[in-house]
């Protein structure tokens, strides 16, 4: 297994607003986030464990 490491700033900012647009979703009424926060919660999950686990990314 790979250690991890710490990802792009351009990556982690990019996980870091499709999760907090996720969590928005979840709360409040906006339509197209409201529909969609579990894949914004998901993508932004995701963006950030391949980030912590392939190097450069």
């Amino acid at each position: 297994m790979r250690n991890p490491s710490a990802p792009k700033t351009i990556t982690w900012i990019i996980g870091l607003i499709a999760g907090i647009l996720g969590i928005i979703g979840h709360y409040t009424q906006v339509e197209f986030l409201t529909e969609h926060n579990y894949i914004l919660l998901l993508v932004g999950f995701i963006v950030l464990a391949v980030g912590t686990t392939f190097r450069g990314i």
